[in-house]
Parts: structure tokens; sequence; C-alpha cells
């Protein structure tokens, strides 16, 4: 029923288009007689057939200036409905007018270029945008946007950085920003880029080119200061290199840039202390952002490390302590697992039951969240698959069932 509203709304619509379109053109006194296809599309939406409509309207409407907005909204519809086909007909169609100004023209390139981007065809999609990058100031921001999409759908990071450079805020001579849209959808392009920086820092570090690596994740950060996976990465790139110190640097700036991550850079600054032979200065951290920024990661981090130092039943005092004023899931599962190492026989079995029981609710509770879309996750994700965003996926906190 929906869709024979739309296509009945759509016959007005293109009824008024057609006598647009024909009104400058009329030189007679006499109304000019609506042309045979617009009586065979009615038929067909009467008859229940819309496909066959759409096809006839199609045909009937001739394209102008004055009728090309219908024909785009037209095709836009269909591209929406999933009909990418018919879409991309309509657009050929209007770029087969070579009376069509030019600024009309590259609005059906941009349209097309978007059916081909919801067909699949990132090939041709590219080729026009690039093109209307070059040829058309009115459509260039868009098509650049476009093409960032495609390069990320492809993972070509260095062309997508390459893009989102030229759309970065330009300095004006009179000292403002220009060349961006203050209402532009999405986020802020040095923040997509950053991440960009750290997708290729990746890739070198997996070449084991960590100068390049290095190099890179100092532009994400330039980037964005606030980047907590460039500081993260960058402390991994520095302790491949042997750079202990320097890695520690970088992983600590995780807690002014964000202090939900602190967990996260604890297992990388482990490694780091623990090649140092200085694991007192990083009990004494892990505990210093403890009290804090108290969470349970930080908890369990801090008992783990106590444990390894000092043994098992200071580590299990500690806990104890910490729970009654911070009760957990995943404090008590690591109590519990205290208690199993120093328990033998039929406690042991049973500690073991309930180890599994408090286990298996911990598994059923997402530990990441994205803050844009409410993703859910159990891994952290930098760029979260919901709403196409990055850096937004972060760790759940301030609940009794982590």
């Amino acid at each position: 029923m929906n869709d024979y509203l739309v296509f009945a709304l759509f016959f007005v619509a293109i009824v008024i288009g057609w006598y647009l379109g024909r009104r400058g053109q009329a030189k007679s006194a006499s109304a000019p007689d609506l042309p045979g296809q617009y009586y065979k599309g009615l038929n067909y939406l009467l008859d229940g057939k819309p496909d066959g409509a759409v096809d006839a309207f199609i045909n009937a409407l001739e394209v102008n200036s004055e009728t090309l907005e219908t024909h785009i909204a037209l095709g836009n519809l269909l591209r929406k409905r999933g009909e990418v086909d018919r879409a991309i007909r309509i657009h050929q169609n209007l770029l087969a007018r070579p009376s069509l100004p030019r600024a009309q023209v590259h609005q059906a390139h941009l349209e097309l270029a978007r059916d081909y981007i919801s067909a699949g065809l990132l090939d041709r999609a590219e080729r026009l945008l690039l093109d209307l990058v070059a040829e058309s100031p009115i459509q260039r921001r868009d098509s650049q946007l476009h093409l960032l999409d495609i390069y990320q759908s492809e993972r070509e990071w260095q062309q997508a950085i390459d893009i989102a450079v030229e759309l970065l805020p330009r300095k004006s001579l009179l000292g403002g920003t220009a060349g961006t849209a203050a209402d532009e959808p999405g986020q802020s392009v040095p923040v997509i880029l950053s991440h960009y920086y750290c997708e290729l820092a990746a890739e070198r570090r997996q070449d084991n080119d960590l100068q390049g690596a290095r190099q890179l994740l100092q532009e994400a950060l330039a980037m964005d200061k606030q980047s907590v996976r460039a500081s993260m990465m960058l402390g991994d790139v520095e302790f491949d290199a042997g750079r202990f110190k320097q890695a520690i640097k970088a992983l600590r700036r995780v807690r002014q840039q964000d202090p939900l991550y602190i967990s996260e850079s604890v297992p990388s600054l482990r490694a780091c202390y623990r090649e140092l032979g200085d694991e007192k200065s990083l009990l004494a951290y892990v505990r210093e952002c403890l009290d804090n920024h108290p969470s349970p990661p930080l908890l369990l981090a801090a008992a783990e490390d106590i444990r390894e130092m000092d043994g098992g039943s200071t580590a299990e005092q500690f806990l104890i302590e910490q729970l009654d004023k911070m009760p957990s899931l995943r404090g008590m599962e690591k109590l519990v697992s205290f208690r199993i190492s120093a328990s033998e026989d039929k406690p042991r079995e049973d500690l073991n039951l309930l180890q599994q029981l408090v286990q298996r609710l911990i598994e059923q509770r997402p530990s990441y969240r994205c803050s844009h879309c409410g993703f859910a996750a159990r891994q952290l994700h930098w760029f979260c698959p919901g709403c196409k965003y990055w850096g937004t996926i972060r760790p759940i906190r301030g609940t009794s069932m982590e």
C-alpha cells in the first residue's frame, strides 16, 4: 500500500514536471495534451504494477532544466528502495542530453556515482568522482567525501589520506578557516585522518618498517592530540624498536587523553617495565590510576601485580578490600581464582563450579559500546561497524557487571 501511495504521488509530481517542461515551449493558446505514456503509466499503477508505471513515467517525462530535479528525485527514490539498476538508467538518461547546463550535468554525474556506490561498482564511481573533483567546484567537496568512503572500504589508506588532507580546513587571510561546511554531517576530518594514519602505520609495522610507522603515528597525533589509538600504537612500535622508556612515555600519555582506556594500555606497559626490570614502578602507576580513576580492569591489573611481587595472600586481601568499595563480577571471579589456587579437593571443585558460573555471567555482557550508535562488542574496535564512526567504541565502566 505504501508503494502505491509513493508512486501515485510521483505520478502527480511527474505530471507537474511535464507541464513545467512544456510551459515555456507552448506557442498556442490551447492547453497541451498529456502524452500517451502518462495514461499507460496510470493504468499500470491502477493495475497494481508499480514497476511498469515507473518505466512509463520515465519515458514520458521530457528532460530539460526545469524537469531535472524531478528525474533526480525519482532516481534517488529508486536507489533508496534498492532498485539501483533503474536509478542508474534514469541518471544515465540525463547525461545523454547535451542541452543541459554544465552545472546540472555535474549534478547528474554525482547522482550516478552514488548509484554506482550502492551497486558496489566502486571503480566506476571513483572515475566519476575524480572527474567531478577536477571539473566541478560546486560538487567537489561532496565528491571528495564519497571518495573517502570508497578508499576506506577498499583499505587504500594512502589515497584516503591524500583526499582527507585536501578536505582539511584552510586558514584564511583574515585568520579564520575556510573550505569546510559548518553543518556538515559526520565526524571531523582531523579525527578521521588521524585514524587513517594509524591504519597505514599498522601496515608499516607489519612490514617491519618501524621508522615509517613512527612517523605516521606522530602525524596522527598532530591531527588529533587526544588520539588514544595513536599513543598505544606508538608505544608498541617503540617496544618493537627496543626503546622501552619512549614506549612507556607514549603509553602513559593515555591517562591524560582518556582515562577509560588506561587498562587497555597496561599489558603493553607491563612488558616494557619487565624489560627494564622495574615492576615496582608499574605497580605504583597502576595503583595511582586506580585511586584516581577506579575501574574493575585496573583493580585486576593491580591485584595480579601484587600477587607476583608479594604473594597470593597479600593480593587476595587487597582484592577483598577493594571489592568492598567497588563490587564487580570480574573482581569476584579473580578472587575465586585466588582461592582456587590455595584450595584442595572438594572445596576446590566447588570453587571451580562457582568460577564457571561467574565467567558465564561475564561472557553474556559486552565490554565495549559505541558512544555514537550504541553498538556493543566484546572486543575493542577502532572503527564502529554500526555507525561507521572512528574511535567511538569505548570501554563500559561504572556497572557491577564488569
